[in-house]
């Protein structure tokens, strides 16, 4: 039987890269694909040779392409794309940008903003994922509609991988999804550090422009433990104008900018900035004060990406599992909008002017 280049390059695409769970095909890793007679060769370009499953690798190749061509001699170069031979393998290489949105304190409307963001930015036309790293409160699944549902595992390799669940076309992850609702999550530092971890490198999250992280308030293990294991484009911080809130959000954005974390604040969101009555839609109350945001976003040297009016439709739309940015409301889908397009303008602005960031690393003594 004659072997066809196009059913080898089939074949080749169901074999999954070990660090990403994606095809390989799909991430350009098979170069100069060869077809000559009964003898098939390619080169797989990897992160590193040192890879941990690089033989593993090899062995898939082989029998995808015995299975369409028993007869046909597979030949396999492995080949490194970095220059360096020791460097590391990089982390969620399938995703573009990750961000993260934080809060001084709960209660601001962090998931809020955090769902409606990732749904906004995918609106624009972006492939997006949602992150809920707030392991002590997951938001996420009831905001979506999922509570009760629970991942898929794969063996990868060998290694037990998580699939997202998905969420109006959006893959979403969160420990909602492994314990149950009533549960109380009740871990220490060890233990936080090491889902965030398996939040990010166990799980096979598809090609993402951008990866949005719901973090827990304030400056604990998670957020220390994200910027170790992932490297993070920027942050999107949270707060009500209230000055009290203020105050709680300043200390959680100079986490990001302590220069051994050096996480660029992407700019800031103002949350119940005004109430406004259905039937008054031209009416704003200023229930909580004026100027929280645009003080906040002028200690960072920032921008206020946008104000969310305080509308009793959005707490409707997210506990029925439906974000508002989804529904017919002017006022808010409108404000959301906005608040995705800058979050974009962003942190294209970000990638353009500064260096890719760098993760957090812990020096011991």
């Amino acid at each position: 039987m004659e072997i066809d280049k196009s059913v080898v390059a089939e074949a080749l695409a169901k074999v999954k890269d070990p660090t990403s769970g994606q095809s390989i095909i799909m991430r350009n890793m098979v170069l100069d694909l060869k077809v000559e007679g009964d003898n098939i060769s390619f080169t797989i370009e990897l992160p590193s040779l040192n890879q941990e499953h690089k033989s593993e690798l090899n062995f898939a190749c082989q029998a995808a392409l015995q299975e369409v061509y028993p007869q046909a001699n597979v030949h396999v170069h492995m080949v490194s794309n970095n220059p360096a031979a020791q460097a590391p393998v990089k982390v969620l290489p399938q995703v573009k940008n990750i961000i993260a949105v934080a809060s001084g304190k709960g209660g601001v409307g962090k998931s809020t903003v955090s769902t409606n963001l990732a749904l906004g930015l995918k609106a624009l036309g972006a492939k997006v994922g949602l992150m809920d790293a707030d392991l002590y409160g997951p938001s996420i699944p009831t905001m979506f509609g999922l509570s009760g549902q629970r991942p898929k595992v794969e063996t990868l390799y060998g290694q037990p991988k998580i699939i997202p669940l998905e969420a109006y076309g959006m893959p979403v992850i969160s420990i909602g999804f492994i314990i149950e609702p009533e549960q109380a999550v009740v871990l220490r530092g060890p233990r936080l550090a090491g889902i965030i971890k398996q939040f990010i490198n166990d799980t096979i999250w598809p090609e993402l422009d951008y990866l949005v992280v719901d973090l827990p308030p304030g400056t604990g293990d998670i957020q220390l433990s994200l910027v170790q294991s992932v490297p993070v484009t920027g942050a999107v911080m949270v707060t009500t104008p209230q000055e009290v809130a203020v105050v709680d959000a300043v200390k959680a954005m100079n986490m990001f900018m302590l220069p051994s974390v050096n996480v660029p604040i992407l700019g800031v969101v103002e949350n119940m900035s005004w109430f406004t009555p259905e039937e008054l839609p031209d009416n704003k109350y200023y229930l909580f004060g004026e100027g929280g945001g645009k003080k906040l976003a002028k200690m960072a040297n920032t921008v206020l990406l946008g104000q969310l009016p305080l509308v009793q439709a959005v707490r409707e739309a997210g506990d029925a599992g439906k974000p508002i940015v989804l529904e017919d409301h002017p006022i808010t889908q409108q404000a959301i909008m906005q608040i995705a397009e800058n979050t974009a303008r962003q942190v294209a602005v970000r990638n353009e002017m500064k260096a890719p960031t760098q993760m957090v690393q812990i020096k011991t003594q």
